[in-house]
């Protein structure tokens, strides 16, 4: 009796210096070194490397980490994220289709998790189709009603889960998360021309900005996306489609500044997001009326990008005062901004190559030589690195006026 009980002690003060393991099992899988990241929205942070204890199966532990997501990348093609939240997890999957084949063999967060994100998509799909159905189908045709009633039961059984399934630990990071992450569900009653109305006024309801520990999960991320799709027109012209999505971000930024941690997480989304697809007002628009007026210091690498837009908002906004311009003008002599006598002065940048300042240029100069009596005066300064373009460009454009 004496005997076993050294052994058995050693293999309980093994378990007991891990108090929380991971394990992950992926069948058919050739790599045998793996990267640890931890999520935050779309951004990637590395933990740590791991190396398979037995051919595809990693074991690791996250002790004194962050609750939240977590991703196990295998190759540029196979990763598979998991939530952690203090307790011990097993998944095991299949290299050929790593979220269809995935199991959860230990864990109650992540069983709810994959059927969340499951149910989500199921959702969107059924939904949506349905929604078609009833908008096109006339009202008074049996199959109507019944399209209507197959339409509740799929809103019920969403939000079943959303309310009671997912909150069985009501302040578990799961639960939390499904709470902010639910797809909106549009009343049946509501008219399908009036559901986007309804949708950009209601689809932020349920989301808590207050919790700052989901910026550990995409949750702020996923419906700051959805939440833009709902003002996206691809029949607008950019300038009227920056004007919608600037309206779209005083909705979702007014909401999320109740937290400083959750406000920055979603700026600096919305700041790379925008500027991967051009959006240069609504990139604009956000440095103006948030990060500098709310003075936010945003992470380095992203700051980096900005940095001279950032500047060139802070030295130009409304009521600074323009720094003076001093140089040599066309015609050779010295032009200082501060020493101009006049009213008001109009200071124009463009380059001879742009189309858009061929088009302009003249009718501002139209405005100019219009003028009884001069009440402005206008700066035109050229970026071009070619004296003989610049200079061929005032000429055959008839801008010798104004100071050039």
């Amino acid at each position: 009796m004496k005997i076993s009980i050294l052994p058995i002690l050693i293999i309980c003060w093994f378990i007991s210096s891990f108090p929380q393991t991971i394990s992950v099992k992926v069948r058919n899988l050739e790599e045998t070194k793996a990267i640890l990241f931890s999520l935050q929205g779309e951004k990637l942070s590395t933990v740590d490397t791991i190396s398979s204890v037995r051919h595809g199966e990693f074991l690791f532990s996250l002790k004194d980490k962050h609750p939240g997501f977590y991703r196990v990348q295998f190759s540029k093609t196979k990763s598979l994220d998991f939530l952690y939240d203090g307790d011990d997890i097993v998944l095991e999957t299949d290299t050929k289709n790593i979220f269809d084949s995935l199991r959860v063999v230990k864990s109650e967060s992540n069983k709810i998790y994959y059927d969340f994100v499951k149910m989500n998509r199921a959702y969107k799909t059924k939904t949506e189709l349905l929604q078609l159905i009833l908008s096109r189908y006339p009202e008074d045709d049996d199959y109507y009603q019944n399209t209507k009633e197959k339409l509740v039961q799929v809103q019920e059984d969403y939000l079943n889960f959303v309310n009671l399934t997912s909150q069985v630990i009501s302040n578990s990071f799961i639960a939390r998360y499904v709470r902010s992450s639910q797809l909106p569900v549009v009343d049946i009653e509501i008219p399908f021309d009036k559901q986007l109305v309804y949708l950009k006024t209601h689809a932020l309801a349920n989301v808590n900005f207050y919790d700052s520990d989901l910026i550990y999960s995409d949750a702020f991320t996923n419906k700051t996306i959805e939440y833009l799709t709902y003002y996206r027109n691809p029949q607008l012209p950019l300038e009227l489609l920056e004007k919608e999505f600037n309206s779209a971000v005083d909705s979702i930024l007014n909401k999320a500044k109740v937290n400083t941690i959750v406000y920055q997480h979603v700026v600096e989304y919305l700041l790379d997001g925008f500027k991967k697809f051009g959006f240069d007002h609504v990139l604009n628009y956000i440095v103006e009326n948030y990060v500098i007026k709310d003075e936010l210091c945003l992470d380095q690498t992203l700051t980096k990008a900005l940095d001279k837009r950032i500047e060139q908002s802070k030295r130009f906004k409304v009521g600074t005062v323009v720094p003076n311009i001093v140089g040599k003008g066309a015609r050779d002599r010295m032009i200082e901004l501060q020493k101009l006598d006049v009213e008001k002065v109009l200071i124009i940048f463009y380059a001879s190559w742009c189309p858009h300042c061929k088009t302009l240029l003249p009718q501002v100069y139209k405005v100019y030589k219009e003028q009884k009596e001069k009440k402005f005066e206008v700066i035109a300064i050229s970026i071009d690195t070619s004296k003989t373009d610049w200079q061929d460009f005032v000429k055959n454009e008839g801008l010798n006026d104004w100071i050039n």
